[in-house]
């Protein structure tokens, strides 16, 4: 069966493609189109069947939590709960990151409960497994890796964060040039790793082919991690980071030779005014594809707090070129996060998408929130507790209040300005 971008490609839409120009307001024609130039991805396994979106420029900003196990903490019912919660409050995908427990019992749980796409790091699983059998991530057998990335592809996985540029050349470019926190992600630090031990180049990268022969064959949308990214706004921008970018832009055109969807993953921790360059930089050389960032955390002293952190560089990134937001929990740099953290970090997140989709103005956007404005001049409360991005919490600050069952807030009582504004229209004032 061929693929979304190779439908596309021949000019045949789909279920998939028409589903989505229903969902996003869109031309079904200039939706095939977009896919088929690659600024746009459906990533929807042939394996797994739910209600796909789709992700790419003049499309609404789409967001990803991720949940999934830990060593020192599994839990598959309280996995399922968060990815519950997550959708709830506007999750458009799930990751499952677990490294605890029976990985691929747990993996094929939420593929088969979750009603968006789910991605993966296949790395973990085979890391995970490794260390289980007291041997360290350099034993990794490269075969172990792509038999796991074939298990989850046909298991139903709709992408796949794959660490393809961390290659030999992009590592010596950041030894080169001196970075405070070194490598971050754990899939390009497990690279970096088997590389210098086993004095070899990242199977990833020499075996790509190999790779796109999996995706194809199940329509897995390739994620092309960022395994340099910066850990620490300091890094930055740094050499390292761009040359691995430029290697994710040759394997970007590479996937869309053989009709394979593909996005790129991007910083990281990076100051708010590099963003903006970063965005249209990555644009650039990945030649328009889909960009997916985590954050950007746009300070590094905020733990705790880091969902506001990457709610703030979100926005910035998603105004100039991202399209997929990886959310980030009050939980990030210091614990697994509970289900609360999941909450808030999908809301922090989608309230950047939003504030995003407003500036760059995407269909619907601009009507979601004149609804609102006008139930607040209406002092209509249950319009604006359905239009909130949390229902829930917007009820129930309201009923908690001194005021909860007047039309007026406990903060101006009687002197609310929407009642004295409308009193004077009524005199003609």
């Amino acid at each position: 069966m061929p693929t979304q971008l190779q439908y596309a490609m021949s000019g045949k839409i789909t279920p998939e493609m028409k589903a989505v120009a229903n969902d996003e307001k869109a031309d079904v024609q200039w939706l095939c189109h977009e896919i088929a130039r690659g600024r746009i991805v459906i990533p929807k396994n042939t394996n797994h069947h739910f209600e796909p979106r789709a992700i790419g420029a003049g499309l609404t900003t789409k967001v990803n939590a991720n949940l999934g196990t830990s060593e020192k903490h599994c839990n598959l019912r309280e996995e399922l709960e968060k990815m519950n919660i997550a959708v709830k409050y506007g999750a458009d995908a799930i990751m499952d990151l677990s490294t605890g427990g029976d990985l691929r019992k747990i993996l094929q749980k939420i593929i088969e409960t979750s009603p968006v796409m789910v991605g993966t790091v296949p790395i973990y699983s085979v890391a995970t497994r490794l260390l289980a059998d007291e041997k360290n991530v350099a034993q990794l057998n490269p075969e172990e890796l792509f038999r796991e990335i074939e298990f989850q592809a046909k298991a139903g996985v709709d992408f796949m964060t794959l660490h393809c540029g961390v290659t030999r050349s992009t590592v010596s470019f950041m030894q080169k040039d001196e970075r405070v926190c070194g490598i971050v992600s754990r899939g390009g630090a497990i690279i970096k790793r088997w590389m210098a031990q086993n004095n070899a180049e990242n199977p990833l990268y020499e075996q790509y082919d190999r790779i796109l022969d999996i995706c194809e064959k199940h329509d897995v949308t390739i994620s092309l991690g960022d395994g340099l990214r910066p850990g620490a706004g300091a890094d930055a921008t740094d050499r390292g980071q761009i040359a691995e970018l430029l290697v994710l832009g040759e394997l970007v055109d590479r996937a869309r030779a053989r009709g394979v969807q593909v996005m790129v993953e991007g910083p990281g921790h990076m100051p708010f005014d590099q963003i903006e360059t970063n965005m249209r930089l990555m644009k650039r050389v990945c030649h328009e594809a889909p960009f997916y960032v985590l954050g950007p955390l746009t300070t590094d002293i905020a733990p705790g707090y880091d969902h506001i952190t990457g709610a703030i560089g979100g926005t910035v990134a998603a105004i100039h070129g991202a399209d997929f937001l990886c959310y980030v929990t009050p939980a990030e740099h210091l614990c697994l996060p509970n289900a609360e953290d999941v909450r808030n970090g999908v809301i922090a997140s989608k309230i950047a998408a939003h504030s995003a989709d407003l500036v760059n103005k995407v269909p619907g956007a601009t009507e979601k929130d004149y609804t609102m404005s006008k139930a607040r001049r209406d002092l209509n409360w249950e319009t604006m507790y359905n239009q909130a991005l949390d229902p829930d919490m917007a009820r129930k600050r309201k009923q908690e209040s001194e005021s909860h069952d007047e039309d007026h807030c406990s903060m101006c009582g009687n002197l609310c300005a929407v009642k004295n504004d409308k009193e004077s229209e009524k005199i003609g004032c």
